[in-house]
């Protein structure tokens, strides 16, 4: 099986590579490499995947895994989408490029909609015309806004989305499922819930907290920590997206959608002592309020991935956090 994830370069797509390939599928990696937050991140992840910074400005390059190939690419450009495509002859695709972040949406619109939305719908033609069977695309926990319905199932209503981020997403659901309809693929929307882990993304709460924390720098602490999220480990999302992008599903509708996170929220306030006691340093807060696009909320029904591919979380908070503080100080005493 030939697996296209884009995205390669970016946090859930550098670990789905991984576990692809020591799971012996060929991989193709595309990503922009975008400076959206630290690129010297976006190399590292490469790197650990075999390819070097050097080597980027190859259009194709074979990397030492001997079964990975990379492109350095825009979803946006749909003539290099459209040969990459032709020439592959991919088995599935994994859509996991995105302009990420609720609060960078608010003052960039821009970026969204040519990532999301031009982008999603170059990934749907391209796999429309190419005979894709199986596109796997990442959508979000955000697309349910201030929902009062606790836990959040697939069911629910998601027409109020709080930020065009979450916009986007729930417009990617929308097309996938006018492209399954009309031209018989299938395609697979996971709402992923509040991903953490090792090589995470410096824009998100963990790795603001640890790097403040560390630092000896107050942490600002939104809706005066009143949140709770669905944390969900990287590597329990890996399990989850990997078994729909390579096993058969119970489910034989064409689009199907899916939660997929820990089913288990954490209050932000016990998410932050779960730093405090592994750094074994007390944080400095500044009490803040909630900010715009953000929900108070998240808490994940996985009923349905669980009785379709046997999805099932294992991680908890305290591992969770104890491994990407390990990874973070070995990660950055090399740097």
């Amino acid at each position: 099986m030939k697996i296209l994830v884009t995205g390669a370069a970016g946090f859930i797509g550098f670990h789905v590579s991984q576990a692809l390939l020591l799971k012996g599928y060929d991989v193709v990696g595309l990503d922009n490499i975008n400076d959206y937050y630290d690129v010297r991140l976006k190399y590292s992840r490469l790197e650990q995947l075999g390819i070097k910074k050097q080597f980027l400005k190859k259009s194709n390059i074979i990397s030492e895994h001997k079964k990975f190939k990379f492109i350095r690419a825009d979803l946006e450009d749909i003539k290099v989408l459209s040969n990459l495509f032709k020439n592959e002859k991919f088995d599935v695709v994994c859509n996991l490029a995105a302009q990420a972040g609720v609060r960078y949406s608010i003052t960039n619109p821009k970026a969204y909609v040519d990532s999301n939305l031009t982008g999603f719908i170059n990934i749907l033609e391209c796999c429309r015309n190419n005979n894709i069977k199986r596109l796997v695309y990442a959508s979000s926990s955000s697309v349910y806004g201030n929902t009062d319905k606790i836990p959040f199932s697939e069911t629910a209503n998601v027409d109020y989305p709080l930020s065009l981020y979450a916009a986007t997403k729930k417009a990617n659901e929308l097309m996938a499922y006018s492209y399954s309809n009309l031209f018989g693929f299938e395609t697979i929307g996971l709402r992923f819930f509040t991903v953490y882990g090792p090589w995470g993304r410096p824009d998100m709460a963990l790795f603001l907290f640890t790097e403040a924390i560390l630092n000896n720098k107050p942490i600002k602490v939104f809706n005066n920590g009143n949140h709770s999220r669905d944390f969900t480990y990287i590597d329990d999302i890996v399990n989850g997206v990997v078994k729909t992008i390579t096993k058969e599903s119970k489910n034989k509708n064409l689009y199907k959608i899916y939660n997929i996170g820990n089913g288990n929220p954490v209050n932000l306030m016990l998410f932050i002592e779960a730093i405090e006691n592994k750094l074994k340093i007390k944080s400095e807060k500044i009490f803040l309020p909630m900010q715009p696009g953000d929900v108070k909320e998240t808490f994940s029904d996985t009923k349905k991935i669980f009785n379709d591919y046997g999805y099932s979380p294992k991680i908890s908070v305290s591992i969770g956090v104890e491994n990407f503080i390990d990874w973070y100080k070995k990660y950055y005493k090399k740097l």
